[in-house]
């Protein structure tokens, strides 16, 4: 059987000689080559959709891929897609690059200029490491997707809308279905996730800032432990170390807690920074939090158009979610649609502020009345997006938009959006 090989790099020159040499591999099946790492992540998560002997066996990734590190891209690959055996090709051979390309989780590395024979043994030795893999997985049963927990960011088009509302409650949701589920606030220098839930904090995102690798202790340390089973990861009480919080580390804490949690819902608030940028871009899912106001729909419209300025989503890509909802009010959910262009969660959340009054005053929405309407709407809206299963008799509002626009079938590694602050500056 053939073993299927894909390369991957930037320079056109070296990734043609990498194909010639490749092709003349005895028993080698070169894929078209990818270029950058966003297409690889994405080729490679098609093919776990389907199957994990969809996957190519070897990946041959070239040191000048970007615009993700080629370390960093080897790291996401072997958390990701563990059936496909990685070599790096690089023009430093040292003892330090070696041991820093096995950690990230290659399984080989081939030194500049290419040599056939290193190339041929290299390539051998992956292979049957792979086919091995495979077979242990296939012997285990259900092997896995490939993509990990899934992984939801919130957003809200203004302030004042109910992103962080709708984020709890959905975190809520996931976690009484019987998930795994994580909560983090993004919302650097606003975040009311504490405020929300009456808990007091000691450890926060910020202090896994500066951490080039998250091993589970340190992530668990970093995580505050809720009484309703969430693990939560909290914005900074100091709002100025939100920027201690780059794009770089939200990627990094994202692919953290995908590979511990089933569900991971991230609180992105309303103001858009590297950090934020990184999670939206990362998400499986983009929800796009409104309400049915000329302001709001508006801020909704600008949001979206910046989102696919920057290169952080497509209109597409992102759901948009109407909350405060009333069959009165003059804009509703379809025209919501057509304004911002993106997909419409089929949930509206009803206008039902005295239903909340007391919990969120309380600092407890946690133990928000099962018979209210807003919960029975944001849990079915849980059940929707593939969260939790949607409560029996559960609220559903609004136009059927289809919210399969707004999911990606795997997450991007969100290199472009640490431009936004360069490009601000």
């Amino acid at each position: 059987m053939p073993t299927r090989i894909l390369p991957a790099g930037a320079d056109p020159d070296a990734v043609r000689s990498l194909v010639t040499l490749l092709s003349q591999l005895p028993d080698a099946e070169p894929q078209p080559p990818v270029t950058d790492s966003t297409q690889l992540v994405d080729a490679l998560a098609r093919l776990a959709a389907e199957a994990v002997d969809e996957l190519p066996e070897v990946l041959v990734v070239h040191e000048r891929i970007g615009p993700a590190p080629a370390l960093e891209l080897i790291r996401e690959i072997a958390l990701r897609f563990p059936a496909v055996g990685v070599i790096l090709v690089t023009s430093d051979a040292s003892p330090g690059l070696f041991a820093a390309a096995m950690d990230s989780g290659a399984r080989g590395l081939v030194a500049l200029p290419l040599s056939y024979d290193e190339l041929a043994g290299r390539v051998q030795a992956v292979a049957q490491w792979s086919t091995e893999v495979r077979r242990h997985l296939g012997q285990g049963g259900e092997a896995p997707g490939g993509s990990g927990g899934t992984v939801v960011t919130v957003s809200g088009a203004k302030g004042g809308v109910g992103a962080t509302l709708t984020a709890v409650q959905l975190a809520l949701a996931a976690q009484a279905s019987g998930r795994s589920t994580a909560l983090v606030d993004l919302d650097l220098q606003c975040g009311d996730v504490a405020s929300f839930l009456d808990i007091q904090f000691r450890r926060s995102v910020a202090d896994l800032a500066a951490i080039s690798d998250i091993s589970p202790r340190v992530l668990a340390d970093a995580l505050f432990r809720h009484d309703t089973g969430l693990a939560l990861l909290l914005a900074p009480g100091e709002g100025e170390r939100g920027e201690e919080v780059t794009d770089r580390a939200v990627r990094q804490i994202v692919r953290a807690l995908r590979s511990r949690y089933e569900v991971v819902v991230i609180d992105c608030g309303a103001q858009l920074g590297g950090a934020g940028a990184a999670a939206i871009e990362t998400a499986d899912t983009a929800l796009l939090v409104t309400t049915p106001d000329v302001i709001a729909v508006r801020a909704a419209k600008r949001t979206v158009r910046m989102w696919d300025r920057l290169q952080i989503r497509k209109a597409e890509e992102t759901t948009v979610v109407v909350n405060r909802q009333s069959r009165h009010t003059e804009i509703q959910p379809a025209l919501v649609q057509r304004i911002t262009g993106t997909a419409l969660a089929r949930t509206a959340v009803p206008a039902n502020f005295k239903e909340l009054q007391a919990v969120v005053d309380a600092g407890r929405v946690h133990e928000l009345d099962a018979r209210s309407t807003v919960k029975q709407a944001l849990w079915a809206l849980a059940g929707e997006l593939g969260l939790a299963r949607a409560a029996e008799g559960a609220h559903r509002g609004g136009a059927r938009g289809g919210v399969r626009g707004g999911v990606r079938g795997g997450g991007r590694d969100g290199a472009r959006a640490g431009g936004l602050r360069r490009r601000k500056e």
